[in-house]
């Protein structure tokens, strides 16, 4: 039975490919379909819709299916097509007829899109919470080689001098401008959707002011068309987001990757994070690294995903929108493994030391000693062709010392800058103001 059916049913085949894969993915929304249900039927009772003891009565239904979520015994039963049907039917079942009157004044196009709010709102917290696990591990290894050069490439040719703690520290402020992507999702996701309803409002008085302050959201969607359309808009941000931090780690995987081969050798890994080959005794594989390298490539693919499903879609719901989930909820479950696997590894990397003494790496202070002789007066280009032919004529013989002083160089790290502006970013996101929003419904 569904909460839409009359006296005609959907053929199986209907039912099988309409519903597709949505009850793996709609037993993530139980939660959030509880405390968008508690937000409601409290908005509900403040219009005269339900009495203050049918109030009560679903108050403690819904806390009580909360409960069986928590404990993970909640289950959506066979044949009931979707968590909030499945949530509805508990209520009328054991309470009568109280549970119908929940659904007045909401369309599960609301409902649905208010769980996928909340839903992903907490999503971007887990994954914050990560984000600045992996910026916590790479400015500590930044502050612990801030003193171990390294090669510095471009073109993938010797460059300049760089440092272990300038390349730590550069992926760890890159992730800063990743969270700021966040931040504009964030600001998306946190606007209330609920009595909206199909899109087109209510003859009912809604409250909804006081379901998005219930709710803890820092804003609504004004407008009830504006509000469904933010369905596909939403998550085409989140898979922009989503695709920042994997480009950072993307780039941190490639260097990793490089670095171990045995021509460069500038890091090492315990053998027991490493793989071999089934015939190559001497083989430790960067396998951790390239599966990252992989899974990140992928959830860089996403946007375009997203953007293409959401092409030639007018306004108001559409069906397609129910498949964005295939797309963005194993996204946000890889991009939480791949943070954490980074980290884990991390914590375990080795850094070679004196890597540029090594005559090898002569060339990279080039530039060094062309700055210097302009220190003692010689003009740029002079200095540029005196040490051009040195170099031809074999005569390059450079002192190995680098000072860098200017903000953000390798003699000035600015980790501390750094640091304050990640503490930046994280405080724009208001969590305590959910936290205290979820307490007092759940109460």
């Amino acid at each position: 039975m569904k909460l839409w059916q009359k006296n005609t049913s959907s053929k199986k085949e209907v039912e099988r490919f309409t519903i597709g894969r949505d009850p793996e993915f709609d037993i993530l929304l139980a939660p959030f379909d509880v405390l968008g249900s508690l937000a409601h039927a409290e908005m509900l009772e403040s219009i005269g819709l339900l009495t203050a003891e049918e109030l009560k009565t679903l108050q403690k239904g819904l806390q009580e299916i909360w409960q069986e979520i928590e404990a993970g015994t909640f289950r959506i039963d066979e044949g009931v097509e979707d968590v909030h049907s499945q949530v509805e039917f508990l209520l009328t079942h054991r309470y009568g007829d109280v549970g119908k009157k929940l659904h007045s004044g909401r369309s599960r196009n609301d409902q649905v899109l208010v769980d996928l709010k909340l839903y992903y709102r907490h999503r971007i917290r887990e994954i914050l919470e990560r984000t600045e696990g992996l910026f916590n591990c790479l400015m500590t290894l930044a502050d612990k080689h801030r003193d171990d050069l390294m090669p510095g490439y471009t073109h993938t040719q010797l460059a300049m001098p760089s440092s272990f703690g300038l390349w730590f520290s550069g992926l760890a402020e890159s992730l800063v401008e990743d969270i700021q992507l966040w931040n504009a999702a964030f600001s998306l996701v946190n606007q209330n959707p609920l009595g909206s309803a199909a899109g087109y409002g209510s003859s009912f008085p809604l409250n909804r002011t006081l379901t998005t302050q219930l709710l803890g959201f820092a804003d609504l969607h004004y407008n009830v068309i504006n509000a469904q359309n933010s369905r596909g808009k939403t998550e085409k941000f989140i898979a922009f987001a989503v695709a920042a931090i994997a480009g950072t780690l993307n780039k941190l995987s490639s260097d990793i990757i490089q670095f171990m081969n045995p021509h460069f050798g500038f890091v090492g890994f315990p053998d027991e994070l490493t793989t071999g080959s089934s015939i190559m005794p001497h083989k430790k594989n960067p396998d951790v690294f390239e599966l990252l390298r992989a899974k990140t490539n992928q959830l860089q693919s996403s946007p375009q995903a997203v953007m293409m499903q959401l092409t030639n879609m007018t306004t108001g719901y559409h069906r397609d929108l129910q498949l964005l989930k295939e797309t963005v909820f194993p996204d946000l479950e890889t991009l939480v493994d791949c943070l954490d696997m980074a980290v884990f590894m991390l914590e375990h990397i080795r850094v070679k030391k004196d890597l540029l003494k090594d005559p090898f790496y002569a060339y990279l202070f080039s530039v060094e000693e062309v700055n210097k002789l302009v220190l003692e007066g010689m003009p740029f280009r002079d200095a540029y062709r005196k040490v051009g032919l040195d170099i031809e004529a074999g005569k390059f013989d450079p002192a190995t010392e680098v000072n860098h002083t200017h903000e953000g160089s390798i003699g000035n790290l600015c980790l501390d800058q750094i640091r304050a502006k990640m503490q930046g970013a994280l405080r724009s996101f208001n969590f305590e103001e959910i936290d205290r929003s979820q307490s007092a419904l759940l109460k």
